[in-house]
């Protein structure tokens, strides 16, 4: 229900209903797009440094890019309200296509295939992606300025009312503890650079740029959320490293409690500095 229906419509309404023009969409792009290629780049890189195998590998990489929309809701409300909601949604746009491929291609190249039949397609994965779908049908309104009948409008806010409260349950029902001595290094590489790395890499790019206010947090937030429960789903799905998928995101997602919080006030005090 969260992911299928609340979320969605917390998306479209969001989208639907904020000023486009005033989110500068170019260094929103690039400032999410460049860090992540580069910080999937360099996991693929580690391969024979770190002696991972394919599943594990692709573990890693999930580990390092893929992002925890709910919780990046939560606090792009609660710092920025409606306005933080709405340019979240926007970087999702921008960021939940871009990881999935990236991901799922990583999969593809080397996943160990145990299921049973062909593999989807990469573009049929996009394609139904309730999140995607959810943004472009929010771009949609958006740009054809059309208001929604009043039915739909009443019905869209009353299924997005318990995204976020949900979105928060889920995180935590996802936690999954199970270390392995070899774990060590890896969750401390994956967590490393998606705690740390990306939204740094974001942040510097997002403000020379000219990014400000909920635009800037925005980018930098979706950085540094902690790994989805989806890698999971995802990771066994397409023949990953599926318990080692479960100790970088439960890992992640307890650290992100306290390197969350840590990031956005640095990135407050640097901004209201410079």
């Amino acid at each position: 229900m969260c992911y299928r229906i609340f979320t969605p419509a917390l998306f479209i309404t969001s989208i639907a209903g904020t000023d486009l023009a005033a989110v500068p969409i170019g260094p929103l792009l690039l400032s999410l797009a460049a860090p992540i290629l580069l910080v999937s780049g360099l996991v693929l890189s580690l391969r024979r440094p770190l002696r991972v195998n394919g599943p594990q590998l692709t573990s890693l990489v999930q580990g390092a890019v893929r992002i925890n929309t709910y919780i990046g809701l939560i606090f792009a409300h609660a710092l920025h309200g409606s306005e933080g909601v709405a340019t979240f949604a926007l970087a999702s746009a921008v960021v939940v296509p871009l990881v999935n491929i990236i991901c799922v291609s990583v999969l593809a190249a080397y996943g160990e295939n145990e299921t049973k039949g062909p593999k989807d397609p990469i573009w049929r994965e996009l394609m139904k992606n309730p999140l995607i779908q959810a943004c472009a049908l929010g771009l949609i309104v958006n740009l054809l300025a059309v208001p929604l009948p009043a039915f739909v409008a009443s019905t869209l806010t009353m299924f997005a009312g318990p995204a976020l409260a949900c979105g928060t349950l889920t995180a935590g029902a996802a936690l999954h503890l199970r270390f392995h001595k070899r774990d060590i290094l890896d969750i401390g590489v994956a967590t490393t650079l998606k705690l740390i790395i990306l939204p740094v890499a974001a942040a510097s790019l997002a403000i020379p740029l000219g990014a400000t206010g909920a635009t800037l947090t925005s980018i930098v937030l979706i950085c540094a959320v902690p790994t989805a429960p989806s890698a999971y789903v995802l990771a066994s799905k397409m023949g990953g490293d599926t318990r080692l998928m479960a100790s970088i995101t439960g890992t992640q997602t307890i650290l992100a409690m306290a390197t969350l919080p840590l990031t956005l006030k640095i990135l407050d005090v640097f901004v209201g500095n410079a």
